[in-house]
């Protein structure tokens, strides 16, 4: 897997900005569908996770809580950080959440497309929209350029399949069916693919599918967590 500074060396599909003002402000065009406001964080990330005793799956943190947290100075400093990266967001009429991950859901129902959030896929919405998304403490998000993928639904062992579930037509219906899924969110990697890593610290604003997007949509996923695998802190809008 490529680390960001590689990335950034070889990808047209990343740019990096230097403050948040200029991540909201650059416009998605041509081949960059990521923009990467690239920073190193001051504080205890760690201390704020230890201290929330978050149970397995997702829990959503709220400011109430973060702000009854009893913190050493750098948890304070941590706090203050988070606090302050939803304000930027909210202030530009965005609804952030600050969720403490201990393992996702997973898809365990059979079938040739795993649509869960370990598989590589885009994020979608009926209306223009970006996501914006930042892992302070455990493992990053990754992405992957999209020259790099093809998508489920299009080899043709899987839409086979699919339209066997279906009913053997290939037609709008048939193409209706796999967006109700989700099916056709889903990306694999070529043979010679090469994910990239999002960091720690960073907050990145990524392209989406929504309407009239001038660019393709940005494909990623959050990283496996298996059993003991460290929580992850996320900020997602």
């Amino acid at each position: 897997m490529q680390n960001l500074r590689e990335t950034i060396e070889t990808s047209c599909r990343v740019r990096v900005v230097e403050s948040f003002e200029e991540l909201i402000a650059t416009r998605f065009e041509g081949d960059v569908n990521a923009l990467c406001w690239r920073r190193q964080l001051a504080g205890d990330f760690k201390e704020i996770v230890n201290c929330l005793e978050a149970d397995a799956g997702i829990t959503t943190v709220t400011d109430e809580a973060l702000r009854a947290l009893n913190l050493t100075a750098a948890g304070a400093t941590a706090r203050a950080v988070l606090l302050a990266d939803q304000g930027l967001l909210r202030a530009h009429d965005l609804a952030p959440t600050l969720d403490c991950i201990v393992g996702y859901p997973r898809d365990d129902e059979a079938g040739p497309v795993t649509t869960d959030v370990h598989s590589f896929h885009v994020d979608s919405a009926p209306v223009p929209a970006d996501t914006f998304l930042c892992t302070y403490i455990g493992a990053p998000s990754e992405g992957l350029p999209n020259e790099m993928a093809i998508r489920r639904v299009d080899i043709a062992e899987t839409r086979a399949k699919l339209l066997q579930a279906h009913g053997d037509a290939d037609d709008a219906e048939f193409a209706a069916y796999l967006t109700e899924h989700c099916f056709d969110l889903h990306y694999a990697q070529l043979a010679d693919a090469r994910p990239y890593c999002f960091g720690l610290d960073n907050l990145w604003r990524i392209a989406i599918a929504c309407p009239g997007s001038p660019v393709l949509p940005c494909i990623h996923r959050a990283p496996l967590t298996p059993i003991g695998s460290a929580a992850r802190l996320l900020l997602i809008s």
